[in-house]
């Protein structure tokens, strides 16, 4: 009893204040956080269905003289997206923070659901590059349903809940890649269900299209009628109760009275946002991006091309499965791996971990090409020889290097951004700058690999020029962006947002 005692008081006895004190991670509150994440599903999807066809899509369009030539066509779509993307992301975030996130989410995703339809039915390139364009200008929802995510979320649950985004995203890419490559030409993969339709004759890659649309609704169902708006314009004078319950929390923490949101305040100035180190940051993200666009935009002509030009030579299904079958990895990597790594040793120490895997990923993946020559040459039955199967055992782990290096890299620097904004008002401006830093990388990043790979696969130049040089051009800009992460300090762990504020003349005015 003596010893229970001393014990109690003990525990009785004020804290340290010098000691951190470990609150219990708030409940996720899951009715606001289901239609985010099925509106974010939308847009990964219909943007990654293309990917497993598009070298026979461009094919189709008979406009590349030889098929050393597609990667620069194919590029020119990938362009057109980012062009009408960057136009308009941060136009997006700063109207979602005066007329509020929620109709700005369902802007975009009504105009996403009617340009998948449409381009469905196309026949030109032409008519491909409008409608992609048209994809990117609606397509601004990423930066918006970030500033959402962490208007809802504290710093107990934060980076839970941020992984939510990429996750989304992620497991969207894969999805939408799985639908592309399983779903095209349907009369002529599945003649027993599709081949007499007429329509799915003359439009081969409407049918997964169609099926990215109908996610898209769901989003949009879901923004209409389940989701509630994050951002408080006008706030209301509070009642007795309301004001009771706006009192402190000890430690921290959060009760079932706390409000949800805290009050909006008025946007601060782009110039006192855009101080040096956020410039720093947000120059190492766009660069970042810059290197995964060009290898993520590269792999689907990779993987198509004859492997004695250094690709694999797998078919649109192949090409499909390969970036499909990630989509059970990333779910645990999201919702377990990295909301614990991030817990215990901060987000921009995740930041580094990614970029010394995406290196990995880019220097080993040109190899593949090496064991893909060698079995189109060798073996007869290609799909049961051992080194069909090791290339495949091979490649999958990339890809699964691939996809976790994603994982910790975007959702740090996305954690990292938001981190930096002052208030809970700037977030729409730092996400969207973040975004549209993206977006002019992912204009250049596919022309410049696209246009590298025709050429270093039309002219006989020894290693590093060779097949490899996109790759190994890729893996010099993660190098340098993971150098630079070093000089970045350990505060962009921090929610600046809700951490408080210094009072000027403390001393003077307690005299």
């Amino acid at each position: 009893m003596r010893r229970s005692s001393t014990a109690r008081s003990q525990c009785d006895e004020p804290a340290d204040p010098e000691e951190p004190v470990v609150t219990k991670e708030t409940p996720i509150p899951w009715k606001q956080v289901i239609p985010l994440v099925a509106m974010r599903l939308a847009e990964p999807i219909n943007l990654n269905l293309i990917l497993p066809f598009l070298y026979k899509m461009i094919e189709d369009f008979d406009i590349a003289d030889s098929p050393k030539d597609i990667s620069y066509y194919s590029s020119m779509l990938f362009m057109s997206f980012s062009i009408g993307q960057t136009m308009i992301i941060v136009y997006w975030g700063r109207l979602s923070d005066r007329i509020g996130r929620r109709p700005v989410l369902i802007a975009g995703l009504v105009g996403i659901l009617v340009v998948s339809i449409l381009f469905g039915f196309t026949k030109s390139f032409a008519m491909a590059i409008v409608l992609r364009f048209a994809t990117g200008v609606f397509a601004g929802n990423g930066s918006v349903m970030k500033s959402a995510m962490a208007e809802i979320a504290d710093d107990t649950n934060r980076s839970r809940m941020m992984a939510l985004l990429p996750l989304s995203w992620n497991f969207g890419s894969m999805v939408g890649s799985g639908i592309g490559g399983v779903f095209y030409n349907p009369a002529k993969q599945f003649p027993g269900l599709f081949g007499n339709f007429k329509l799915f004759i003359y439009f081969p890659y409407l049918l997964p299209c169609l099926m990215g649309s109908t996610v898209a609704a769901y989003g949009l169902a879901a923004g209409l009628f389940n989701f509630k708006e994050t951002l408080i314009l006008q706030p209301t004078q509070p009642t007795h109760e309301e004001a009771a319950s706006e009192l402190p929390v000890a430690a921290g923490g959060s009760t079932e009275a706390t409000p949800l949101l805290a009050q909006s305040t008025k946007p601060s100035s782009m110039r006192s946002l855009l101080t040096p180190l956020v410039v720093r940051v947000m120059v190492t993200n766009a660069i970042m991006c810059f290197a995964y666009v060009m290898c993520d935009q590269l792999y689907p002509i990779f993987a198509a091309t004859d492997p004695r030009d250094g690709g694999l030579g797998l078919d649109p299904r192949s090409i499909g499965i390969s970036l499909g079958v990630e989509g059970i990895v990333v779910i645990y990597l999201q919702l377990v791996v990295y909301p614990r790594w991030e817990r215990k040793y901060g987000a921009l120490h995740c930041y580094r971990r990614g970029l010394a895997f995406a290196i990995f990923y880019a220097v080993c993946m040109p190899f593949l090409s090496i064991i893909a020559a060698h079995i189109q040459t060798s073996a007869s039955t290609l799909s049961m020889s051992y080194e069909y199967i090791g290339m495949w055992i091979i490649l999958m782990s990339l890809m699964t290097m691939r996809i976790t290096s994603s994982v910790m890299s975007y959702t740090s620097i996305n954690l990292m951004i938001t981190n930096m904004a002052p208030s809970r008002g700037d977030l729409g401006f730092m996400n969207s700058t973040q975004q549209l830093g993206m977006s002019i990388m992912r204009i250049f990043a596919p022309a410049i690999s696209g246009t590298l790979w025709s050429w270093s696969i039309k002219h006989s130049l020894p290693f590093p020029f060779n097949s490899h040089f996109v790759w190994l051009l890729s893996a010099l800009l993660l190098c340098i962006v993971l150098w630079q992460s070093y000089s970045v300090p350990d505060s962009v762990n921090k929610f600046a947002a809700d951490q408080p504020k210094p009072i000027a003349n403390t001393e003077e005015s307690d005299d």
